[in-house]
Order: structure tokens, then C-alpha cells, then sequence
């Protein structure tokens, strides 16, 4: 839908900052905010806590959901921002068919840095043992995809600094500016 506002999907690995990030952006820019990971199916969830990966069709109901959720954002008019992985490109592409507001922004880091991220955190489903299927499944955005990439070694101001000024000098993103 042209001229509809931008919906920035925050995507990467678990730990890599996606929580921290979207929230940050969405306040900064006056945007509703989705936690991506609330939107797994209570088995996902448990399938998680057991230290099992997730596969294809376990992320098929999830992907609807973050897709729903962009969606209603486009029918209110609001630009918003949402997490999730979005590891693969067939899930970047499910989430972008037929919404050109969507806008990657793609958090890279060294699999060291995240895994003390992880080993730090507490109360959280994914337990630090996925993140080797995690990178695994991993297929960073191509050039062709114009993902906003971020990199997890700077502070959270920073990162998001810099989304805002990449959106701002994109003239693709310009055009959809709420």
C-alpha cells in the first residue's frame, strides 16, 4: 500500500537487542510497539523452555500473527515498530508480500557478544543453548532486501540514532513518513 506509514520490523537473533531497540524507536517516534515474541502459540513457547529449537511450521502460526499485526497497523493509518527474528529470508519475504511499508532492521553482532547477553538474562523463554540453531537458521538480509542494519556493539541511543537517520535520508522511507 504506497503512502502508507512505515512498520519496522526489528529482527535477529535472540539476545541480539530486538526488545531494547523497538521499544526505543517506537517512543522516539510516537509509534505503537509489539513485543514479536508474544505473539508465539503457548507450544512454541513451551517448546522453547524445553531447550528445543523451532522449526519451519512451528514459526508458520507466529509469522501469521506478526503479519496480522502489521496489518491492522496499515488499516489504522500508524506507522509501528515490532520483533521478531525474521531468520530466513522466506520469512522476510512472508512478512513484506504485498506490504511495502515494511522496513527490516537487521541487529548484527559476534555470536560471543550475544551469548554473554543471553547467559545475563533472566525470565526469558529462550534459553542460551538455541542460539547455535539460532545463527544456524540465519540468513542475513541481502542488499536486495534494503535492510537498516544496526550493530549490537553500540548503545541503544546510537542504534537508534541511526534507524531514524537512515530512514530520514531514504527517499523510498520518505514518501511513507507519517
Amino acid at each position: 500500500m504506497a503512502g502508507a506509514p512505515i512498520v519496522l520490523v526489528i529482527m535477529g537473533v535472540s539476545g541480539s537487542g530486538k526488545s531494547t531497540l523497538g521499544r526505543r524507536l517506537a517512543e522516539r517516534l510516537g509509534w505503537p510497539f509489539q513485543e514479536g515474541d508474544d505473539l508465539h502459540p503457548p507450544v512454541n513457547v513451551a517448546k522453547m523452555e524445553a531447550g528445543t529449537p523451532l522449526d519451519d511450521a512451528d514459526r508458520a502460526p507466529w509469522l501469521a500473527a506478526v503479519g496480522r499485526w502489521i496489518d491492522d497497523r496499515t488499516r489504522a493509518g500508524s506507522g509501528g515498530v515490532i520483533t521478531c527474528s525474521a531468520l530466513k529470508r522466506a520469512y522476510r519475504e512472508l512478512l513484506s508480500r504485498g506490504r511495502p511499508q515494511v522496513r527490516f532492521v537487521f541487529l548484527n553482532g559476534a555470536r560471543e557478544a550475544i551469548a554473554a547477553r543471553l547467559a545475563g538474562r533472566h525470565g526469558h523463554f529462550m534459553p542460551p543453548d538455541l542460539l547455535t540453531s539460532q545463527f544456524a537458521d540465519l540468513e542475513p538480509p541481502g542488499p536486495d532486501e534494503h535492510p537498516i542494519a544496526v550493530d549490537i556493539a553500540q548503545s541503544p541511543g546510537a542504534q537508534a540514532d541511526g534507524v531514524v537517520a537512515a530512514l530520514a535520508t531514504d527517499p523510498e522511507s520518505l514518501t511513507r513518513w507519517p
